[in-house]
């Protein structure tokens, strides 16, 4: 018996943005990729929905999924948004976090 197997190409277009990267309770091993003082504990969807469309970055509902599990914590679910690659990776991100921690802050 042979299977159909189906090629998946990468998407250059468009970068990752997982809710694990903010998260304060993960080390850098575990994932988070930004420094604690701009990480939250327990960033929601969102939140991080919310942050990416103040910062106007391109991604629609399809984009997003919520129920997604972080590679390195696949016991976990997480979540992501997709957006279109405009920026260094890590440029969006640490905005994104600041964002996301501005808005923490003024809640509390």
């Amino acid at each position: 018996m042979r299977k159909n197997i189906v090629s998946i190409m990468k998407d250059y277009d468009h970068q990752i943005v997982w809710l694990d990267y903010f998260n304060k309770n993960l080390s850098r091993k575990k994932g988070r990729k930004v420094s604690k003082s701009i990480s939250v504990y327990d960033p929601t969807m969102q939140e991080l929905i919310g942050a990416s469309e103040s910062l106007e970055l391109d991604f629609s509902e399809e984009d997003t999924n919520s129920q997604a599990r972080y590679p390195r914590r696949s016991f976990v679910k997480s979540g992501y948004i997709m957006i279109s690659k405009k920026e260094k990776k890590t440029s969006v991100v640490n905005q994104i976090a600041k964002l996301m921690f501005e808005v923490r802050q003024q809640k509390h």
